[in-house]
Parts: structure tokens; C-alpha cells; sequence
């Protein structure tokens, strides 16, 4: 019986990590995935006058089948897929997991913070270009059928790309089952049609040694560090490895990687390869050649639909890193829409979505082809790249005190290949790469702006607090009058009067039986254990101080962080609970700070934050706002 139900067990923990696995190709390798419908037309583009000949096609292949080993294997699937932050990835629980390693030395932390939030902000700007060439590069698969359809390229991509954006608001549940199923039909395709074209030229077979890449550097020179530039295009999408983490685990992503993702795409590029070597004139676009005639419109459709899960995953992962931007506070609060009653990580927001469509579209119009916006593409992707790297090297020293020499070696290695790649694409700079670096230098100046806008509002506020448990010590002496119910008031500093609560006084001249003073902390941590959430500290004649502690991936809800107040004694009858906020109205002045211009968008900003009640869910029919101006 006993051998039984472990044989149950065995099994279903391959069924489940099977599952897992299939999932995580549709959400974690959708970017990697497409690559393929790009990197050789752009490597071998005439515009950076590389000629296709055999050493070449053979050095080119065997570049990029090395750099998929180098940084994806190595790098993300090796070492950092172990760097996980309580089960969770991506670049904000790096930078929790470095900043926190750090914490002794403030100045340094300080800086490893402005270096992961540019990180993160450079986020934004691969959020705009990976739906934008993905769809077209797909859509320009109809040129190689037919080039009557030239001319409907743009609109179609334009219509599948509106689309996608609007469907938004409805959410991914329905449809996200099949997102794993339908890209591991994409990447057996890959697989298949790279395994038939290999034929062609077996010759290719030898660009597995790393030799070949190593001559065709020394023999192009200039010509192979521009070529950089492009081959870097085949590992964008990598860094989603470690930031799909905390959805999957770290052990179905190698799984797909290892026996899915790198064999479909190593025999594509492969067959891409053999392709141009039996026919040069194939690199006009030697994906969609890869197949026969009759196949070509299947392929177009398969292709539009790998895109646009592919673009998905993007698109959820800019919602992902919006939110805990805002929890870290980096952004102000935004309108948060779940789009999901069984999975909480389901979110859409308005504002981020409507913003990132108007930017794709400005990037389809603005460069036109696949081709052009390669140019864009890669720029932000390899400074991210860097900025994980250097951000690892803190982590495996401080934090897991591994000898200085060894982390130095171990990330050198890598921040080598980064720097080369990101070197590489600097040059494109010109051509379009800086359009992805102004969208992230926006985002990086409103999150640095916020960020120290409301430090300088919380120190003002402190320096002009009064002191609580004085006030309430004094307060008890001569009460006023108490009525029934439960008062409680959100404040930003636990150890300060509430402003609203003055304003209460002042106005209304009572005090309910029961008053909590509330404090959201968030920690630099994904998650923060139920048990950890709450402590509570009595104070005087029925007074309560509570403070509430949530993770940059939890999900804020302070009715229900309350109930778990009622072993200290602590219970909130939901229609005798009145919750009170104080709305600071920002009024900018010269002086110490920040400059005049940035107090003015910072206040800005305060003004047209989403409303609190309904970021931390409270009942509006019990809510209570009131204003009060602050100078800074």
C-alpha cells in the first residue's frame, strides 16, 4: 500500500512539473521564441555591409548557438535562477535581495537602488518594442507569399496589435490555457522546418564549434562587433527566465529550456543557416523561406499568434513590474483592475495599458519594418542585462559570502559578454536605439522624481508631527466626548498625530470608543508570511496602534489585514468601522529639496494618484477623507 501511494505520488509530481513546464513555455520563452523571425535578416541587413558567404553564415550561426549557451544557459538558467527572493524573480527582487545584502553600508545601498530602478524603468521601454517588431516581423511573412500584400503589412499589424491592447481589460483567463499548448506547436514548427532545411547544407553542423565564431570575429574585425549589435536579438527575452519565477519555479523553466526551448531554437538558426549557404538570396527573409510555398500562409498565422503571446507575456509583465514600482514607492498609485477572481497576479491598468499602446503604435508608424526597429530593439535589453549582472555579483558576495575572487571571476565573466553586447548595440543609438532609452529615461526621471518627492513629504510631515503619545496621554486627560464604534486612521509615520484625526477633533469634537492608529509598511521582500503581517501595540484608554506589512508582490487589502487583529483582542465589525485618510495637498515652494520645476510635477503627480480607499480595497460607504495643504 505503501509503495503504491508513493508510486501516486511520484507521478503526479511529474504530471504537475510536466504542466508547469508546458505553462511556463507560453508565458516565460514567448520573447526568446520569435526571435528567430529577425536575427539573421538583421544581422546580414546591407545596411551594415556584411556579406553572406560561407564563413560568414557558418560564423554567424555559431555566434548566436553561443550566445544562447553563454547567456541564457549559463548566465540566467545556472546562476541566477538560483538568486531567488522567497521563490521569486525578475529585477526588483534582485535589487531587494542586493539592497538588502547591503543594508550596513547606506551610501551603497542608495546607489544600487537608483541602478535597479533604472533597470526596471528600461523595462518599460522592451514593453514597447517587443509587441511592436514581434507582430511585424510575423505580419511581413505576407510579403514573402505574395508582394501584393505589401502594402496591408502596417494596417493588419496595427489591427492585431489594437487588439491585443483593448482585449486587455477583459483579461487572459480564458484564453491562457492554451497559450503553453499553442507555443509548443510553435517551437516543434521551429524545430521541424530548421531539421528539413539542414539537409540542404549538412556543412553547417560545424558551426557548433566555438572556433568558427572566434574567426569570424578576427577575420570581419569592425564588421563583427556591428554584427554584435544583432546577434544580441537572439537572447532578448532571457531575463524573463528569472523574472517568471515566482509563477513557475525555478525547475520547470530549465526543464523547457533544456529539453523544448534551446533544441527548437538551435536547430532553427541551424536551418536558417543551411538555407542561406545553399541560396544567399534567401536572407531577404530566411525565416518564412524555410518553408515550402503551400505552407507559408499556416506559417504567417502560427507566427502572428506566437507573437502575440509572446507580446502578452510582455505586456503582463510591464502590469507586474508597474505594481511593485508602486508598492516600492517608485510610482504613485495607479487604478488596479483584477482581472481574475481565482489568480490574484491577474491585474490590468488602465493607464499603463493605454500609454504602452500609444507608444507601440508611434514605434510601427515611426520605423516601419521589422528590419528598422531592430535597430531599437536590444539597446534596453542589454543595459538591463548589465544591470542584473552587476546587481548578481552583490548578491552571491554579500549574501551568499562566497569568497571576493570567485564572485568577482563569476560575473566578470558574464559582465564581459553583456558589456561587449551592450557596447555593440550603443551603436544603434542613431538608428532607433535611442527610442527605447528615452522611453526609459522618462520613466527612470517620473519614478526618481516620486521617490524623492515623497521622501522630502514624509520628513516635513515628521518635523512638524505631533509626537503621539503625548498627545493622546493629554488628550485622555480631558477627553471629549466618546461615541460608539471604532475610528481608524491611515497614517504615513506611526509615531506622528494623523492629520485627519486633528481635523476630526477639530471638527466634530468626538472620539469613537475605539481608535486605531494604521501604518502600511511595505518591505523589501515579494511576500510577506500571514503570521509576520500584523503587530499591535496598545496605547492609551482604548487606543491601538497597527501596523500592517506587505511584500512588493502582495496584494494590498486592509479590511481583511484587520481580521487578523482579533487574537490581540482587536475586532472590526465591518458597519461600526470608520476608516479616516488624510489627502496632503502638495504646494510647491523654493528651497531645499528638489528644484521648483520637479516639486511642481511631483505635486502633480500627488494630485492625480488614485484614490487610497480603493487602492487598499476599504468600503467607500465608510470612508472619510480629509485634506490638508503641505508646503515643501
Amino acid at each position: 500500500m505503501t509503495s503504491q501511494s508513493t508510486e501516486r505520488k511520484i507521478t503526479a509530481g511529474h504530471q504537475s512539473l510536466g504542466l508547469l513546464s508546458l505553462a511556463a513555455l507560453g508565458v516565460v520563452y514567448g520573447d526568446i521564441g520569435t526571435s528567430p523571425l529577425y536575427v539573421m535578416k538583421t544581422v546580414f541587413d546591407p545596411i551594415h555591409g556584411l556579406v553572406v558567404s560561407e564563413g560568414n553564415v557558418i560564423g554567424v550561426i555559431s555566434l548566436i548557438f553561443w550566445a544562447l549557451v553563454i547567456v541564457v544557459s549559463l548566465k540566467y538558467i545556472t546562476l541566477i535562477l538560483r538568486a531567488d527572493n522567497n521563490g521569486e524573480g525578475g529585477i526588483m527582487a534582485l535589487l531587494s535581495l542586493a539592497s538588502s545584502s547591503v543594508a550596513n553600508r547606506p551610501r551603497l545601498r542608495n546607489i544600487l537602488f537608483l541602478i535597479g530602478a533604472f533597470g526596471a524603468a528600461l523595462f518599460f521601454g522592451d514593453g514597447v518594442i517587443t509587441p511592436a517588431i514581434s507582430v511585424l516581423s510575423a505580419v511581413e511573412g505576407l510579403e514573402v507569399a505574395t508582394p501584393l500584400l505589401k502594402p496591408y503589412v502596417l494596417p493588419i499589424t496595427l489591427a492585431v496589435l489594437i487588439a491585443l491592447f483593448v482585449l486587455q481589460q477583459r483579461g487572459t483567463g480564458g484564453i491562457g490555457a492554451m497559450f503553453g499548448p499553442i507555443t509548443l506547436i510553435w517551437f516543434t514548427t521551429l524545430g521541424l522546418v530548421g531539421l528539413v532545411n539542414i539537409t540542404l547544407a549538412p556543412q553547417i553542423l560545424v558551426a557548433f564549434s566555438p572556433l568558427h565564431a572566434v574567426s569570424f570575429c578576427l577575420n570581419n574585425g569592425w564588421l563583427a562587433f556591428i554584427a554584435f549589435g544583432a546577434v544580441v536579438l537572439a537572447v532578448t527575452g532571457g531575463e524573463a527566465l528569472y523574472a517568471d519565477m515566482g509563477h513557475f519555479g525555478a525547475k520547470p523553466i530549465r526543464l523547457a529550456w533544456y529539453g523544448c526551448v534551446l533544441p527548437a531554437l538551435t536547430l532553427n538558426y541551424l536551418g536558417q543557416g543551411a538555407l542561406l549557404l545553399s541560396d544567399p538570396s534567401a536572407i531577404s527573409n530566411p525565416f518564412f523561406l524555410l518553408f515550402p510555398s503551400w505552407a507559408l500562409y499556416a506559417a504567417v498565422g502560427l507566427a502572428t499568434v506566437a507573437t502575440v503571446i509572446a507580446s502578452q507575456a510582455v505586456i503582463s509583465g510591464v502590469f507586474s513590474m508597474t505594481k511593485q514600482a508602486i508598492q516600492l514607492g517608485f510610482l504613485p498609485r495607479m487604478q488596479i483592475k483584477h482581472t481574475s477572481d481565482r489568480k490574484i497576479g491577474q491585474i490590468y491598468i488602465p493607464f499603463v495599458n493605454w500609454t504602452l499602446l500609444a507608444a507601440v503604435i508611434m514605434a510601427v508608424l515611426g520605423f516601419g519594418s521589422s528590419s528598422s526597429l531592430a535597430s531599437a530593439y536590444g539597446v534596453a535589453v542589454t543595459t538591463t542585462m548589465v544591470i542584473e549582472t552587476i546587481l548578481t555579483f552583490f548578491v552571491i558576495r554579500y549574501a551568499w559570502n562566497y569568497p571576493f575572487f570567485l564572485c568577482l571571476l563569476a560575473t566578470g565573466f558574464f559582465l564581459l559578454i553583456d558589456t561587449t553586447f551592450f557596447a555593440a548595440t550603443m551603436l544603434k543609438i542613431a538608428q532607433g536605439g535611442w527610442f527605447p532609452l528615452a522611453i526609459g529615461a522618462v520613466v527612470f526621471f517620473v519614478m526618481s522624481t516620486w521617490n524623492r518627492g515623497r521622501q522630502i513629504l514624509v520628513e516635513h510631515l515628521r518635523s512638524a508631527a505631533i509626537p503621539l503619545q503625548p498627545f493622546l496621554e493629554s488628550l485622555m486627560a480631558h477627553p471629549p466626548a466618546r461615541v460608539a464604534g471604532t475610528s481608524v486612521f491611515l497614517t504615513a509615520d506611526p509615531d506622528g498625530v494623523p492629520h485627519a484625526l486633528l481635523h476630526n477633533l477639530s471638527h466634530n469634537q468626538v472620539l469613537h470608543e475605539r481608535v486605531v492608529i494604521l501604518t502600511v509598511m511595505y518591505i523589501e521582500t515579494p511576500r510577506i508570511l500571514k503570521e509576520h503581517r500584523i503587530s499591535v501595540k496598545p496605547l492609551v484608554d482604548n487606543c491601538y496602534q497597527v501596523t500592517v506589512r506587505y511584500g512588493f508582490k502582495d496584494e494590498p487589502n486592509l479590511p481583511y489585514a484587520l481580521e487578523l487583529c482579533e487574537p490581540y483582542g482587536l475586532v472590526f465589525e465591518p458597519l461600526q468601522t470608520s476608516y479616516f485618510l488624510s489627502r496632503d495637498i502638495v504646494v510647491p515652494s523654493p528651497g531645499p529639496g528638489m528644484g521648483l520645476w520637479r516639486e511642481r510635477i511631483f505635486a502633480a503627480m500627488a494630485r492625480n494618484a488614485s484614490n487610497a480607499a480603493e487602492y487598499f480595497k476599504l468600503p467607500a460607504n465608510r470612508v472619510l477623507e480629509l485634506g490638508a495643504r503641505v508646503e515643501i
